[in-house]
């Protein structure tokens, strides 16, 4: 506890005096303010670890002095002093960011207890980020989170690839991470600080294509009102990423296939030849020998682009990084929209473990961004996911087991089914199964008549 330092804020000289000595005789670090005024001076000057101040003071009162505190130091505690008649506004200042509040008169001992508390909490959290920053980097890669088999697999190939010239081709379907590979093995070579030029070939204009990627001269064409650089060009010294390169023409697959052979390329309504040094990552979320075999895309091409093959797995395929995911995700956008959002509930962590993820990181990362905005809990609950929970349910209605049971058996299983996953909410369990709330008070009663306890 020694170093810690902490403000006292107070225009009571007896309470001054009472805080200080409270607090110096456990060897912290103690500065003392008479007034708000006082206190903002200190609290701009000087990094405070913990603020304890008193509600009411003339001019510029606690709630002043809490917000300027949480605005330049968020990672700082307040406390409040209060008498009781004004707890109801130090309850609000809690809500607020003030970590917790005492009412006078107060012992030594109490003021310790809080004062221990806040610094027991702010180690917690401390180790806590310590933590999550060492998990990260275990398992982080360049923004890409993973530690099953095939993701690993994938990170050893890009870690011997990334120093190298070679040419890589990506494959995997859309939403599993394909561009993020490609950034982490440019940002992983020494071509690092030269440009990383993106080209998404099924975007390209059919009219412009050749003019998009290899530049043209100013009077080359209608609209061409000056000299203009291609893809090709303004990657020189570094990556040109080729996403979806199974959309380019048969036509435009013969000229990449020159300029990857020769390193070289004339510019549209240019007959002279530009020479470029770049390094060439394709993506595509097609499985290019297949479209080979059906005569899409052309073999030599092909072996050309091939060099150095990575096939991203789906989300369905390394389910045990889900929990990993989603985690990192709750903390990205809990930071971003400033919410505290800790976590998710184990019937989240289940329905998320179950659900197949079609849309693969990308409709997993869209789901929690979603749930983070529209959740006021602090953990995410199972009604925060509505996008796909009506698809949950189904399956596990498709899971019950129908031998040997009744049309009743069957649907009063449903319905108790339903209640518990809406923590026996029956309106909220009403409108899941399409019911009317009078219909499913009738279904209960009827179940209750049959022996069967059920909450509420």
């Amino acid at each position: 506890m020694k170093g810690q330092r902490i403000l006292v804020v107070d225009d009571e000289p007896l309470m001054q005096e009472f805080l200080i000595e409270a607090l110096e005789r456990n060897s912290y670090h103690v500065d003392m303010a008479e007034s708000g005024k006082e206190a903002l001076e200190k609290i701009n000057n000087n990094f405070y670890h913990l603020v304890i101040t008193d509600v009411r003071m003339p001019n510029i009162g606690g709630m002043e002095i809490l917000k300027e505190t949480k605005r330049k130091y968020p990672e700082s505690g307040v406390i409040m002093v209060t008498a009781y008649g004004t707890v109801e506004s130090a309850v609000e200042a809690m809500k607020q960011g003030a970590f917790d509040y005492i009412t006078k008169p107060f012992s030594i001992d109490e003021i310790e207890l809080v004062v221990n508390k806040f610094f027991e909490y702010n180690r917690l959290v401390s180790e806590n980020r310590y933590l999550r920053s060492e998990l990260e980097k275990q398992y982080a890669f360049e923004n890409i989170i993973g530690r099953s088999p095939k993701m690993k697999q994938v990170f050893e190939i890009v870690e011997m690839v990334a120093p190298t010239k070679a040419t890589v081709l990506i494959q995997g379907a859309s939403g599993t991470g394909k561009e993020l590979i490609a950034k982490a093995i440019h940002f992983r070579s020494p071509r690092r600080d030269r440009p990383f030029v993106k080209t998404n070939c099924a975007a390209l204009p059919v009219n412009l294509v050749e003019s998009e990627l290899f530049g043209h001269e100013k009077g080359a064409f209608t609209g061409a009102i000056k000299r203009t650089k291609g893809r090709f060009e303004l990657a020189d010294g570094g990556t040109l990423l080729l996403d979806e390169i199974s959309e380019m023409s048969p036509n435009l697959q013969a000229k990449l296939l020159r300029v990857l052979q020769e390193k070289e390329f004339e510019k549209v309504g240019n007959s002279e030849t530009v020479q470029v040094d770049i390094r060439i990552i394709a993506t595509t979320n097609r499985d290019l020998k297949e479209e080979v075999a059906k005569g899409n895309f052309r073999e030599d091409l092909y072996y050309r682009l091939n060099v150095v093959p990575i096939f991203l797995p789906t989300l369905k395929e390394r389910k045990e990084d889900i929990p990993l995911l989603a985690e990192y995700f709750v903390r990205k956008y809990a930071q971003e929209v400033q919410k505290k959002i800790s976590g998710i509930s184990d019937e989240v962590t289940q329905m998320l473990m179950e659900y197949d993820w079609p849309g693969n990181v990308r409709e997993l990362e869209h789901a929690i961004e979603r749930a983070v905005i529209i959740a006021k809990e602090e953990i995410l609950q199972p009604q925060h996911f509505l996008m796909f929970r009506e698809e949950f349910q189904l399956r596990n209605r498709e899971n019950i087991t129908v031998n040997n049971k009744t049309l009743y058996e069957m649907e009063k299983q449903w319905i108790l089914q339903v209640l518990r996953e809406q923590n026996w909410n029956r309106t909220r369990a009403a409108e899941v199964l399409g019911i009317s709330v009078r219909t499913l008070r009738n279904k209960i009663r009827q179940f209750r008549n049959s022996g069967i306890v059920i909450p509420g």
